[in-house]
């Protein structure tokens, strides 16, 4: 036992929990925890130029190695609240984040104190759980449960608040005799697998639809031995893309509205019984329920009980950890095969092959400005089976799903419920610090890079590099396509004449990315032709090697494209066949949530 400030308890907690990175803005209430950091010395430190960056840095890091715990952390009263951003999308995401604040001192809470406000119940929507730690010994049992809490059942991030009193205050704690607590997963019981391998068995054209929870739960190997071994094609949801490799005979495509593939929504369309696994069912994949479910059944396994049948009721629902579950049905399923007792969907499979075959849209294009789709294909030519793309939203990120490669989990890192414009860069800082080997692409539009470009100096003080594949329509490209549906083009464009750009192939679109990449300490290549492609991708690579810096790597867009979409799974627009006619018909107007 040994007497110690509040504060190095907590960062002894930290410690023995296994944070070993954290990112955040030191500040006059959270002083006390950054001395204790930096006495210990035992925690890597991240120094955001935002704070709601910070967030967004630690979900990133989390989201990019199984096992890691995100932190943030920033100072009281708007520190607080700009991380909300970042703890909405961890929270709607299912992903494990811990965010400290400091706070006023006890006695001065609820007396309107500088930067004083109850963070707690602000983030007590978006969090598992939401405090402000008022006895100076709860400090250390208050992170033990809070990581209890975020890996138990459905992970999800929580919020300590930390007065600067009770940072400042002794306690007497043995860190010798602490110990992280179990941490719960429900687990799915052979019952439970036999009934629905039993429903499986009497469908003619079933699908597996794989979901951000196997990923969440490491078990995307169970999942591609599990379809193998039935002989059933999988479908991934955006947040589980990576799940099976794009290029495996199994994989089916992606379905949806905007992140889909041709052959994933039609084979959706045709099949008669999905079997969903750690996926939560989300709008963007399923359009309306009417039409997703009609003709079909439904098995539906979920961490959460209050997930299953949430957006409608299946036919079965299994409260189980992907992992857990996938481990229980393979048993079952590699013994009922070898006593000849499933059915053989050989046939489906091979129907869905050939869809996956044909059915892919054009992305050749030769023109001047550049058209998006060729982008993607240069960037498959480009970047290995390895690479990690990190998005976020709007119709780069759309396009991205829709034409780019993904080969293994945690290699697609994408803010799939909340989608804030400004994400992509902090998040794929974040990835970096958790994987300082790996090879990542960020890929935003211009409006998502411009949101917090000031991150690129924290990529650059700290030598996190990756490139950003930034694509530059100057548009707000994914609302205007909406608004298209309102007859209007209404205060989404982002371009003017940028007196700095005179004589710039460019001029008339604004920001200079390149100008403002270099200013922040970090390397740009600007591609504007075809016959660039292939010099811009090289160079981008030999400047982050060599600099050891984030390297922006710019393509000089069309202002106007119309990306693939719809109002439902049968009603998807494919624009380049209307193009081919000359045609314009009116895209769907898709409310994201």
């Amino acid at each position: 036992m040994a007497r110690m400030r509040a504060v190095d308890a907590a960062v002894l907690v930290l410690e023995k929990e296994g944070v070993s990175c954290a990112f955040g803005v030191p500040g006059a209430a959270i002083n006390p925890f950054y001395a204790a950091l930096k006495a210990r010395g035992t925690v890597r430190h991240v120094l955001a130029r935002h704070v709601e960056a910070a967030s967004h840095m630690a979900e990133g890091y989390t989201r990019a190695k199984v096992g890691n715990i995100g932190l943030c952390i920033g100072t009281s009263g708007p520190a607080g609240t700009d991380m909300i951003t970042g703890l909405y999308s961890a929270s709607a995401d299912s992903i494990p984040i811990l965010c400290i604040t400091g706070q006023a001192p006890r006695a001065r809470l609820n007396k309107e104190d500088f930067q004083a406000v109850d963070i707690a119940a602000i983030a007590a929507p978006v969090t598992k759980w939401a405090v402000t730690v008022m006895e100076p010994y709860l400090v250390p049992m208050t992170l033990q449960k809070a990581f209890h809490l975020m890996r138990s059942s459905r992970p999800g991030p929580v919020l300590v608040d930390l007065p600067v009193d009770v940072q400042l205050a002794e306690i007497d704690f043995d860190i010798d005799a602490y110990e992280p607590l179990p941490v719960f997963k429900p687990a799915m019981t052979r019952i439970q697998a036999e009934k629905a391998l039993a429903m499986l068995n009497g469908a003619e054209k079933p699908l597996i639809v794989a979901g951000g929870g196997i990923i969440n739960a490491d078990a995307s190997d169970l999942l591609i031995e599990f379809a193998e071994i039935i002989g059933v094609p999988v479908v991934p949801t955006l947040m589980g893309w990576g799940t099976i490799p794009d290029d495996h005979r199994l994989m089916a495509g992606m379905c949806g509205l905007q992140t889909s593939h041709r052959y994933g929504n039609a084979t959706m369309l045709a099949a008669d019984f999905v079997f969903g696994i750690g996926n939560r069912w989300a709008n963007r994949h399923t359009g309306s329920v009417e039409t997703y479910t009609r003709g079909r059944k439904f098995i539906h396994v979920d961490i959460e009980p209050t997930q299953i049948g949430r957006v409608f009721a299946p036919d079965l629902g299994i409260v189980s950890d992907a992992g857990a579950a996938l481990k229980m049905l393979l048993d079952v399923a590699t013994e009922w095969k070898t006593a000849g007792k499933l059915r053989d969907w050989s046939g489906w499979a091979k129907e869905c092959q050939q869809r996956k075959k044909t059915m892919k849209r054009k992305t050749h294009f030769d023109q001047v400005p550049l058209k998006p789709q060729r982008i993607y294909e240069e960037m498959n030519n480009a970047f290995g089976r390895d690479t990690t793309y990190v998005t976020t939203i709007g119709l780069s990120q759309i396009a991205g799903a829709q034409f780019l490669h993904v080969y293994k989990p945690r290699n697609w890192i994408n803010c799939g419920q909340a989608g804030p414009l400004g994400w992509t860069l902090p998040a794929a800082l974040g990835v970096r610090a958790a994987r300082p080997d790996a090879n990542i692409v960020a890929l935003s539009g211009d409006y998502d890079f411009q949101f917090m470009i000031e991150e690129l100096a924290a990529g650059a003080q700290h030598k996190l590099p990756y490139i950003h594949v930034v694509v530059n329509n100057a548009y707000l490209g994914l609302i205007r396509q909406a608004q298209r549906g309102f007859s209007m083009d209404y205060e989404v464009s982002l371009a003017f004449e940028n007196v700095n750009t005179v004589g710039h192939a460019e001029v008339g679109y604004g920001v200079d990315h390149v100008a403002v990449a270099e200013a922040m300490g970090c390397k740009a290549v600007r591609v504007r032709r075809p016959e660039e492609f292939a010099n811009a991708f090289a160079e981008a690579k030999r400047l982050m090697k060599e600099y050891q810096v984030p390297v922006v790597l710019e393509f000089i867009l069309e202002r106007v494209t119309n990306i693939s979409m719809g109002t439902e799974i049968d009603n998807v627009t494919e624009f380049e066949e209307l193009a081919e006619k000359n045609e314009d018909a009116p895209t769907a107007i898709v409310l994201l949530d």
